[in-house]
């Protein structure tokens, strides 16, 4: 039987990893969306990837537990990417913290339970995540500690208290980041890895949906005050990911990789402000 590798979020990034794990193995591709699995799965097959989809939610509690029990009935999880998410334009508060924050949770708990000894496990978080923080300590442990039942309910998480959808995500993906870390020690027990990796702006169809909206300035502004000088590709963050799910890594577990050109840096020493 062969390995199973989950990729969660059929978008252009999850594409760009699916290529580099997924030879060898069965890459179960999950989607809330079954046009968008079965076109991205097409894609694959055509390329020689042996691939099965599933139509699923990330904010629907059942239909991630069902998915990870349907990885485990292919063969032994070896690896789980989880890219599956919306952004400030796609989607009002509400929707951001189920999909983005909520919707982590749920995988990286589902996971825990069926992930073979030896896997390794992958959240593509945001350098939005990074924008804000260090959040209060209280908010952060809640953040990090919280049973995903009670994510929600949390008082900070109130739409009315969050306002803007821009801080809404940015809450979303700290959250991310803080949920690996304390959810590898979880994954450990199977003797996996849980890394995340926190992009900045890569080209890929939601980022395009952000860089024609009403942030538009500022993102020009971010591409030219960044070390890069540019916005990244879906390879690149690919290559991240290969590294960190890949016994290179071995030593590497519940940590953040922020790669954004810079963009922290400049928003760090002032070159750069929140708009």
């Amino acid at each position: 039987m062969k390995e199973v590798a989950v990729v969660i979020g059929s978008g252009s990034i999850g594409l760009a990893i699916a290529r580099r794990i997924g030879a060898g193995r069965t890459v179960l591709l999950a989607d809330r969306s079954d046009e968008a699995a079965t076109t991205a799965a097409g894609l694959l097959r055509g390329e020689g990837y042996d691939v099965t989809t599933r139509v699923t939610d990330v904010s629907d509690h059942d239909a991630v537990e069902a998915l990870a029990d349907a990885a485990a009935a292919l063969g032994p999880v070896a690896q789980v990417v989880h890219t599956a998410g919306v952004s400030p334009t796609q989607a009002p508060v509400e929707r951001i913290l189920r999909v983005d924050l909520l919707g982590t949770a749920l995988v990286l708990d589902a996971f825990a339970r069926v992930v073979a000894p030896g896997g390794a496990g992958l959240v593509i978080a945001s350098m939005a995540g990074h924008r804000e923080s260090p959040y209060a300590p209280e908010i952060e442990e809640a953040l990090a500690t919280t049973e995903t039942s009670g994510l929600l309910a949390l008082p900070f998480l109130q739409p009315d208290r969050i306002g803007s959808t821009v801080h809404a995500y940015a809450l979303s993906k700290r959250a991310n980041s803080l949920r690996v870390l304390t959810a590898a020690a979880a994954w450990g027990k199977r003797g996996a890895r849980l890394n995340a990796v926190s992009p900045g702006v890569i080209i890929t169809p939601l980022a395009q949906d952000e860089l024609s909206g009403p942030r538009r300035a500022w993102f020009d502004r971010v591409r030219e005050v960044s070390a890069a000088g540019r916005f990244g590709t879906p390879d690149e963050v690919a290559e991240a990911a290969a590294f960190l799910l890949g016994r290179q890594a071995g030593f590497v577990t519940g940590a953040d990789l922020l790669m954004d050109g810079g963009v922290t840096a400049a928003l760090r020493t002032g070159e750069l402000t929140v708009p």
